[in-house]
C-alpha cells in the first residue's frame, strides 16, 4: 500500500508554507486535501513574484516552485470566510472532513467563525490542528510570525551561526526552511491522532508552533544550557596546535569546493583513508599509529592532508573518495542536490505535470511508504475546483451560482 492515508479528507484553511507544507506531506501520503483560499485574492504566498532575489517562475509558465511545494496535490476553493454564507460552506465541508487544518491566528479564527468551537460544532469527531509562530498559549498567542522569526531567530540557530564580529545574523540558507519542518511534523502529529481516533474513537486537538519546532531540533543546546545553568559559551578558535582529529574537518579542494570527512573514530580509518588518498607515507609515520597519537597529532595531520586536498579538483575528489571505507560527504549546492543519485534512486524526486501539460519535478516528501515514490499531481490554480468540489460534497448548481452571486465563493 503506497497511499496510507488514501480516504482522508483534510479542510485546510492556510496560506503562506508552514502548514500548508503540512497538507501537502499528506497529499503525497494519500489524503484529500481542500484547500480554502481567500475568495477574492487566494492564498497571500500566490503575490510573491520575487523569491531569494529571483523571479518565482519563469516568464509566461504557470508554474510557480513558492505555490507547488506546499501545495501540490490539492484542490482549491475560494470561500469569501468573512460572510455567513461562506462560513456555511466551511461547516458543510467540515462535516464529511477527518481533520481540519489551520494557521490563522486566535483573533481571526473568532472573528470568521472557524474556531475549535465552530467547527467542532459541524463536526465534533473532526481533528482540530493549529499552527502558528508561537503556540495557542501564554501571551504571544496572537502574535504573527514566519520561520524566519519562530524558528530561526528565536531558537537559537541563528545565535548559535552567528560570529560576535558579525554586523547582522547569519540568515537562513534558503527560504521556507522551518516551515518545512513544522510541516513534516504537523502531517506526523496529524497521522498519530488520525490512529488515536482510530483505536479509542476519540478526537484531538494538536498544536504546533514554528518555535516549538526551533527548539525541538536545537534541543541540545537547549538541554545543555538548562544543565550548566546559563547561556553556552561561544565556540573559540583552538590553538594551532591543539589535539584534534583530522578525519572530521571539512577541506577545501583545488577549485574552492568543499569535502566534509565525518570519521568519529579516527584509529579505525586513518590508515585506509590516507592509502587511497595518494598519502602512504603517513600510514607508517610514528606520529600517526594510534587513535590517541592521531589526536595528539592531529593539527600536523590536518594540515598535511589540507595541502592536499588542494592538489585536485572537486570532481576529481569525488572520483577517488568513494574508495575510502569511512564516512565523508561532498558539500552540494541545491542544483546538485537536485539531481543526488542516491536522492533519485530512493525515489524523492517527483516528477509532476504543471497547468501547462509541461513535465516538471519536486523533491518529494521524506518518507516512503512500500519502496514506492509517491505519486505527484500539481498544485491547483486559484479556486479551480470550487464548482467541483462543491457539487461532490452535496452543493447543486443552482445553490453555487446562488452563493457566488451573494459574493460567499469565487
Amino acid at each position: 500500500m503506497t497511499q496510507p492515508l488514501k480516504g482522508v479528507r483534510i479542510l485546510e484553511v492556510a496560506q503562506f508554507t508552514f502548514v500548508p507544507s503540512a497538507g501537502a506531506v499528506l497529499a503525497d501520503w494519500g489524503a484529500e486535501v481542500l484547500k480554502i483560499e481567500n475568495a477574492e485574492t487566494g492564498d497571500a504566498q500566490r503575490g510573491l513574484f520575487r523569491v531569494l532575489g529571483l523571479d518565482a517562475a519563469s516568464k509566461g509558465s504557470s508554474f510557480f516552485p513558492i505555490i507547488e511545494g506546499p501545495n501540490r496535490g490539492k484542490r482549491s476553493v475560494g470561500v469569501a470566510l468573512n460572510t455567513q454564507e461562506g462560513r456555511d460552506v466551511i461547516y458543510e465541508l467540515a462535516k464529511q472532513c477527518d481533520v481540519f487544518l489551520t494557521n490563522y491566528l486566535p483573533s481571526a479564527r473568532k472573528k470568521l467563525g472557524i474556531d475549535l468551537e465552530d467547527i467542532r460544532k459541524a463536526n465534533p469527531n473532526i481533528i482540530f490542528v493549529r499552527g502558528s509562530g508561537f503556540g495557542d498559549q501564554g501571551p504571544e498567542r496572537d502574535k504573527g510570525g514566519f520561520d524566519s522569526t519562530g524558528f530561526w531567530a528565536r531558537s537559537g540557530t541563528a545565535d548559535a551561526l552567528t560570529n560576535p564580529e558579525q554586523e547582522s545574523i547569519t540568515n537562513m540558507p534558503t527560504g521556507a526552511f522551518g516551515d518545512n519542518m513544522g510541516g513534516m511534523t504537523i502531517a506526523g502529529g496529524i497521522a498519530a491522532a488520525l490512529y488515536k481516533r482510530l483505536s479509542t474513537g476519540e478526537t484531538s486537538e494538536l498544536d504546533i508552533s514554528l518555535l516549538s519546532v526551533g527548539a525541538w531540533v536545537t534541543q541540545f543546546g537547549s538541554n545543555l544550557a538548562m544543565l550548566v545553568g546559563g547561556p553556552l559559551p561561544k565556540p573559540s578558535a583552538a590553538p594551532a596546535d591543539a589535539p584534534t582529529n583530522p578525519l572530521s574537518v571539512t577541506y577545501k579542494t583545488s577549485d574552492s569546493r568543499f569535502i566534509t570527512l565525518t570519521m568519529l573514530q579516527p584509529g579505525r580509518y586513518f590508515a585506509d583513508f590516507c592509502t587511497v588518498v595518494g598519502l602512504p607515507e603517513l600510514v607508517t609515520d610514528e606520529r600517526f599509529q594510534t587513535a590517541e597519537s592521531i589526536f595528539a597529532n592531529g593539527a600536523q595531520a590536518k594540515a598535511i592532508i589540507a595541502a592536499h586536498f588542494k592538489t585536485k579538483t572537486y570532481e576529481e575528489w569525488l572520483a577517488l573518495l568513494p574508495g575510502i571505507q569511512g564516512q565523508w560527504a561532498a558539500v552540494q549546492n541545491f542544483w546538485e542536490l537536485s539531481q543526488d543519485v542516491q536522492l533519485r534512486a530512493n525515489g524523492l524526486v517527483a516528477k509532476v505535470i504543471d497547468s501547462d501539460g509541461i513535465e516538471r519535478e519536486l523533491i518529494a516528501s521524506p518518507v516512503t511508504f512500500d519502496n514506492v515514490s509517491p505519486e505527484l499531481t500539481r498544485a491547483p490554480q486559484f479556486a479551480e475546483h470550487t464548482d467541483e468540489v462543491l457539487l461532490e460534497y452535496g452543493y447543486t448548481m443552482e445553490k453555487i451560482l446562488e452563493l457566488k452571486i451573494a459574493g460567499a465563493l469565487t
